[in-house]
């Protein structure tokens, strides 16, 4: 039996299908809007305290004041109450949106916000390797700047919206985000890893990456793991000289990419990396 499914506006259970935002909300006029994307097992909301880090810092930069649900314990249980209405108990992708409330043009009226959360079913509870490693390319079209919004999850994605039409009519799996220094700066919804002379490597946020959550606990993990992880910067030649490489994001884990163009890598080091993060969150 199919049940009827919900979102979450300001803490009300509103069903899924029905009308719940106007025309002139702010994330859909101007992109005035931040989102995490988190997922679940169960009940458990996986790295819940780092994307709400994440969040407040955004809404701080952007000078938006918090919704008195935003809290993280009251935010932490509305998201909960909202698997269990919708009936998820096992791997879930939670979108959660935090935009400034309407009123204004480019410059708002008040800097109160709204949030809501949405919960889509995952195929897997944990994180699974892709057996079929990406093909992918570099997407040289547009560039990304690197300044403070480059490291924020924001509404405006035209420039990942570009790079995932670059991709499919290229018949390739991702492509690579080059920032306007010509050097890599992440994939369309990742952060980039390489593994280079036996060193990991990863695009510093200064070189305009979105400060993932998964990319801190690949780096933190890297370390128990007695890896490391050098934070620097990433040319097109580091790409073709790795040894591996692979991409990371909150839902997926991490991504093996087994070709850019016709270079070829393993994958020895995602696999290591995505049984210690399974175990660093499913395990016992």
């Amino acid at each position: 039996m199919k049940h009827k499914q919900f979102i979450c506006l300001n803490g009300e259970m509103l069903p899924a299908g029905d009308p719940s935002l106007m025309h002139d909300n702010r994330s859909f006029c101007y992109g005035d809007s931040l989102f995490e994307t988190i997922h679940a097992n169960g009940t458990k909301l996986q790295f819940f305290q780092e994307h709400y880090r994440r969040l407040e810092s955004g809404m701080m930069f952007l000078e938006m004041d918090k919704h008195p649900d935003l809290e993280p314990g009251k935010l932490e249980l509305s998201i909960i109450r909202l698997l269990n209405k919708n009936h998820l108990y096992g791997g879930v992708r939670i979108r959660l949106a935090v935009f400034r409330d309407n009123g204004g043009f480019y410059t708002p009226l008040r800097n109160s916000c709204s949030y809501l959360v949405e919960a889509l079913p995952l195929p897997y509870d944990n994180y699974r390797i892709n057996e079929d490693g990406l093909r992918t390319t570099l997407f040289r079209t547009l560039q990304k700047q690197p300044d403070k919004l480059a490291n924020l999850k924001t509404a405006n994605s035209l420039l990942y919206i570009k790079a995932g039409l670059f991709r499919i009519n290229s018949g390739l799996d991702e492509c690579f985000i080059m920032n306007t220094q010509n050097r890599l700066a992440e994939s369309i919804s990742s952060n980039i890893f390489l593994m280079k002379k036996g060193a990991l490597m990863t695009p510093a946020l200064s070189e305009g990456c979105v400060a993932g959550v998964m990319r801190r606990q690949i780096i933190r993990i890297a370390e128990k793991e007695n890896l490391g992880c050098v934070e620097t910067q990433i040319s097109e030649n580091d790409l073709i000289s790795a040894d591996e490489c692979f991409l990371t994001n909150a839902i997926s884990g991490i991504r093996w990419v087994v070709a850019y163009g016709q270079k070829r890598y393993y994958s020895k080091t995602a696999r290591r990396l995505i049984l210690a993060l399974n175990s660093d969150q499913f395990d016992g």
